[in-house]
């Protein structure tokens, strides 16, 4: 994919490095500074579609919580619905759950029984890929439900983590690579 020239550094401009955070030895990335950039961030929605157009996503699924912050705006510019993936015991209604191991503990990822019909094309999106297990404990609960993944739309990917390799190189795309 073709990025804007500008965009890669305007972004390395904007974020933030946050050490020691949610604890010692991880460094945060915040995207909270571009976000609160409204150009900026509308090029981020652009640049994270755009391989996507013409895919026919029928939903884009957004990782909490940052996800959703970036999946919603994904989901609008490829005119396709929003399925928030929650952590468990947030969602009103019927769900699954799927647990997973991610670089600094445990937890799990819940959707609605009813949010992805069978066959339909799904698009995965959350602003930093690290080892991949979220996003795999995604695709499995999307898997369960007959869902078709299409691809992994990340923000930032840490390379040196490898969680494209685990979800598969070829589905997964991003802005920014560290």
């Amino acid at each position: 994919m073709s990025l804007d020239p500008t965009l890669v550094s305007d972004l390395q401009a904007t974020l933030r490095d946050v050490p020691d955070f949610p604890k010692p030895g991880i460094v945060f990335k915040d995207i909270t500074p571009m976000l609160a950039d409204p150009r900026l961030f509308g090029r981020v929605v652009t640049a994270m579609s755009a391989p996507f157009r013409g895919k026919h996503i029928t939903k884009v699924v957004g990782v909490e919580s940052r996800g959703f912050i970036l999946g919603a705006p994904i989901a609008l510019a490829l005119e396709a619905g929003f399925v928030p993936a929650r952590k468990p015991g947030k969602l009103p209604h019927r769900s699954i759950v799927e647990r997973y191991s991610l670089e600094y503990g445990a937890d799990g990822v819940e959707m609605h029984e009813d949010a992805i019909l069978k066959d339909e094309r799904v698009l995965v999106v959350d602003d930093v890929l690290a080892t991949g297990g979220t996003a795999e404990a995604t695709a499995r609960l999307i898997s369960r439900l007959g869902g078709d993944i299409v691809g992994f739309s990340f923000l930032i990917t840490l390379d040196f983590l490898a969680g494209a390799k685990r979800l598969g190189p070829d589905k997964v795309t991003s802005v920014l690579s560290f």
